[in-house]
This record gives structure tokens, sequence and C-alpha cells, in this order.
């Protein structure tokens, strides 16, 4: 059958190798049981897409799709499911526009703004280093802002990721206000002619108020250097979390408008599945995977390729 075709191994392969045991194999094992499309098979499907951390409206609207298919084109084995299935999920991603962060950097007045949010925990100070990395590498100039003052030891972190990416970092002493750093951070930005300024932010969400607040703050006082900023409001989410990186979504897209998306500890999680839902249900694309602890350890995301990354066998 389809899935004991050996294929070659994506890009994805090992990053996705938890979600893929937990969901591809789980797949295959019910259709491999199945000749013929039964009721109760769509109702596995379901189940499964849930396990996945998809999420219950991302998972009703494939299981709509894929009923409203069966019966209008007679789908009739579990091949056809199968395809279909994969066809329904790539087609959650079509009308995403995903332009790559290096040609938005590339064809933009210098410097690009980023400003980088999330809550505490998600690997934000570990990504920013990734991204200082990665974007030096594509050979842009940088410099990193340590906006987050409030959480001991954020500071002090992020310089030891931008000295490991070998980047300029601008800090100020714990406690100082948030937004004068940014401030300092673009005005040295602006006079080193940077390509690219990396702003990090304190992630207390459960304060909402306090840091709708200080975002807003930091926008405002950076505008005063280079009005248009920050060109790039980039959210932080960790897979692993599941469920609860929607509810991050939610709350963050309250108060601020989000641009992309960083998943991080992909790697570690059987939840891979939360990319599909959060790209349906919030139509904001995912630019990076975090793929480990190393500093080279961030992707760029590819839809197409993750998805036949989720479906993929690599049995012989």
């Amino acid at each position: 059958m389809f899935f004991l075709k050996k294929e070659k191994e994506s890009a994805f392969h090992h990053e996705l190798r938890k979600t893929r045991e937990s969901f591809f194999y789980k797949i295959k094992n019910l259709f491999l049981r199945k000749s013929k499309i039964e009721k109760n098979v769509i109702d596995h499907i379901e189940d499964l897409l849930l396990s996945a951390d998809i999420g219950t409206k991302t998972t009703i609207k494939i299981i709509n799709n894929l009923e409203k298919r069966i019966q209008k084109e007679k789908y009739r084995t579990t091949q056809d499911l199968y395809d279909f299935l994969k066809k329904e999920i790539e087609n959650l991603f079509i009308d995403i526009k995903n332009e790559s962060l290096e040609k938005k950097i590339k064809y933009h007045k210098k410097p690009y703004v980023i400003m980088i949010v999330g809550v505490n925990g998600v690997g934000k100070t570990t990504t920013i280093g990734k991204l200082s990395f990665f974007l030096k590498k594509k050979g842009f100039n940088l410099i990193i802002g340590a906006s987050d003052t409030f959480r001991e030891a954020a500071v002090d972190q992020l310089e030891i990721w931008a000295n490991k990416a070998q980047v300029s970092l601008i800090k100020q002493h714990m406690h100082a206000d948030p937004a004068s750093v940014a401030y300092d951070t673009l005005q040295s930005a602006k006079s080193r002619k940077k390509d690219v300024v990396l702003i990090d932010t304190a992630g207390r969400l459960q304060n909402r108020i306090g840091l709708m607040e200080e975002l807003a703050k930091i926008s405002r006082v950076m505008k005063k250097i280079i009005p248009e900023s920050p060109h790039e409001i980039m959210l932080v989410l960790d897979a692993s979390t599941g469920q609860n990186a929607f509810e991050q979504v939610k709350k963050f897209t309250h108060f601020v408008k989000i641009s992309s998306i960083v998943l991080t500890k992909i790697e570690g999680t059987a939840k891979g599945g939360v990319v599909i839902g959060i790209m349906d249900q919030f139509k904001i694309p995912i630019q990076y995977l975090g793929t480990g602890e190393k500093i080279q350890d961030l992707k760029e995301f590819d839809g197409k390729k993750f998805i036949n990354s989720f479906f993929e066998n690599n049995e012989s």
C-alpha cells in the first residue's frame, strides 16, 4: 500500500519524529485494518487529529470537508481518504502569505526593526540568539536591544547568546525603562548603519495590562527614531504546550499586531499539529521552527515540506 513506500527524508524528518509517530503511524495502522471507508473510520481520524493538537475548530473543518468530498466524489478506499486528508490540510496553508524575513529585510529601508514577544519560558531569548546567528550568516549586520529588564538574569542570558552569535548588544541595568533601552538601540543602529534590530521584550503575560502598556510605550519611543518601526512583531511559542499556544496567540493578538511566529521545541513534542491549527485559525505565517538547543538549530518554515513530512513514511 501507499504508506509502505520508502520516501526521501525531508528537512523536517527528524524534527517531526515524535509527531509523526503519534499521528502518521496511527493513521497508517488505522488504514491497514480497513480497505473500504466505514463510518467509524472518520470518527477515528477526528480523534487522531485532535490528539495531534491540531485544535477543535480546525479538526471540525477538516472532518466536515472530508465527509463532503466523500459524498460528492464517491471516494471508495482508504487510499482515496488518505490522499484527500493530506490535500485538505495542505489547503489550510494556501492563502497564507509567508514572505521570507530575509527578503523583507533586503528590500526594506534599513534598519529593519523586529520586536520579539512571547511569554517567559517559551525560548524567546534563545530564539533571539539563533535568529541573530541565522541572519548574520545571510550577510546582515545586526544589533540586539535587551528591553526585557524585568526578569532576573534576562539581560545576562541575552548577552551570552549575543556573544555566541558575535552580534552587538545594547543593555542597561535591571529594572531600567525598557523603552529607553529600545531608544538607545535604534539610535545606535542608525549611527552604526545596522541592517537589522532585534528588540527583546518582557514576557509576563499574567499582567496583561502592564505588558500591553509597556509594548505600546516601546513602540511609541522607537517611532521617534524610526517612524515606521517596529516593522515586524514576531511571537515566540513553545510547540510542546499544545493548546496553550493557541491561547497565547489569542492574548497577544488582542493588543499587538503579530506579523509572524517562531515555534520552538518542535523536535521534542508529539504536538506538532499545533502548527496546522494556528495557521488555520489565525492566518499568521510561521516564519521559523526552533529545532534544538544549538545556535544553528533554527529552520525556515516551509508549509509544503512540513505537510509532506507530517505524512511521510520512512520505513523500508
